[in-house]
């Protein structure tokens, strides 16, 4: 035996640590609940101040944006208001780090008059700027916007589009005239498209299906304080075009309205998917839609 294992094996015995006690029930329940509480305050102040998801219920944004999809919304683009936060909690008062809407932005705000549902559309007109609407051509301080025709706009008709489409009252190509069988046997829509461009050379992709009452509006000069927001589906789009009357139309939107600029596609599904067949959640979802920026 060599000293060194001599020393260690007549070495004093130290004293053990005491063993701790395990923790009661009780005690695991507030550790879980306290946590739980601590994310849901994490998740309430990161929804509220940096990035919020948002989906897309409606037409009035195509050929942009399609019903099914899913957005992050930088809800640090224009400022902070009391809409910033949920259920419009008056919390902060008027607006805070302010910043105007460049035209052409795609917004999420909440829609006048009640401000309780959210809208999203695209900023057209900023204060100061006269906005008209003629044979369907916006003129934007005088000038006509430059619009030039583009490929037709083609989407197949989707389950969550027959789904609005039935709970307006509605038929899913707004009507017989825009409805073809695709070459597969599948219904789809084909809708007159354009490119409409800003004065700042900022363009994007609009719909102009069929004349309606709003091709034709009065001029508007936009108020301090307040933008001038249109869809760019023309024909399907409750916009400041029509008077803020609840599921009517929204005026012009106050600029403390404003909830956040959309930014990045985060999903797609066309609402074919159920939740008894995990595979269709995978075929119900558009991927290439997924990562679009703005």
């Amino acid at each position: 035996m060599t000293e060194a294992s001599f020393t260690a094996d007549n070495a004093p015995a130290s004293p053990s640590a005491p063993t701790p006690a395990p923790a009661s029930a009780k005690e695991e329940a507030v550790d879980t609940v306290r946590f739980l509480a601590l994310l849901a305050i994490a998740v309430l102040i990161f929804r509220s101040f940096f990035l919020s998801p948002f989906n897309i219920p409606s037409e009035s944004m195509q050929p942009r944006l399609l019903i099914g999809d899913y957005l992050l919304v930088n809800k640090m683009a224009y400022g902070y208001s009391k809409y910033s936060l949920p259920f419009s909690l008056p919390l902060i008062p008027g607006r805070v780090f302010a910043r105007t809407p460049e035209r052409g932005d795609v917004a999420v705000f909440k829609a006048p008059p009640s401000a309780d549902n959210d809208y999203i559309k695209r900023v057209i007109g900023l204060p100061g700027d006269s906005v008209q609407v003629k044979d369907g051509i916006v003129l934007l301080n005088g000038t006509p916007l430059k619009r030039e025709t583009m490929p037709d706009f083609v989407i197949p008709v989707t389950a969550n589009m027959v789904e609005a489409s039935r709970a307006m009252g509605t038929l899913p190509c707004y009507s017989m005239e825009f409805e073809e069988v695709a070459p597969d046997g599948q219904r789809q829509c084909r809708y007159k498209q354009y490119r409409e461009t800003l004065p700042s050379g900022k363009s994007y992709a609009i719909l102009d299906i069929a004349p309606i009452a709003e091709d034709n509006t009065p001029l508007v000069v936009v108020p301090e304080g307040h933008l001038f927001m249109m869809g760019d589906n023309r024909d399907r789009s409750a916009d400041s075009r029509f008077p803020a009357m609840e599921n009517q139309g929204i005026g012009l939107v106050p600029l403390e309205n404003l909830v956040g600029k959309a930014l990045v596609g985060m999903f797609s599904t066309d609402g074919s998917a159920s939740w008894i067949n995990p595979i269709s959640w995978f075929t119900a979802a558009r991927w290439s839609r997924i990562g679009d920026g703005f």
